[in-house]
């Protein structure tokens, strides 16, 4: 007998922001930027490449599933028990970009993950729109 496969329950954030695709491309992607507006990490814009993010709370076990620049990426993202995939989405707009991220795979017993990410990713967009808006 097998298991069927238990329901999870994704975060997603979307918005649109008034830069260029490759700009915000950039800050996702270059670790010194990254680290501007997410953590501390190693991480290489590498399919398979296994990298992590670093906080004082402690560390996030990833690795690079898909890239395709300036359009989407999406790694793994495991910590505390959690694992779940983290894709980014750039869609070009008439003013900007349509950003979207969803991490997914949250299982129903994991309610303080999944609240605890809707929360934490609203302050790294936020963040993440400040780093935008001072690089060049």
């Amino acid at each position: 007998m097998t298991n069927p496969e238990i329901e999870t329950l994704s975060v997603v954030v979307e918005r649109e922001v008034s830069f260029p695709a490759e700009k915000i491309w950039r800050a996702l992607t270059q670790p010194h930027l990254i680290e501007e507006w997410l953590m501390k990490n190693d991480f290489k814009p590498v399919v398979d490449h296994r990298f992590n993010f670093r906080a004082d709370w402690g560390a996030v076990d990833c690795q690079v599933l898909e890239i395709e620049p300036n359009k989407s990426l999406s790694y793994t993202w495991a910590a505390y028990g959690l694992e779940s995939v983290v894709t980014w989405t750039l869609t070009p707009t008439s003013t900007g970009t349509q950003l979207r991220m969803e991490q997914s795979g949250f299982r129903p017993d994991q309610q303080q993950a999944y609240q605890g990410a809707g929360y934490g990713w609203q302050k790294f967009f936020a963040a993440l729109e400040q780093a935008l808006a001072r690089i060049d």
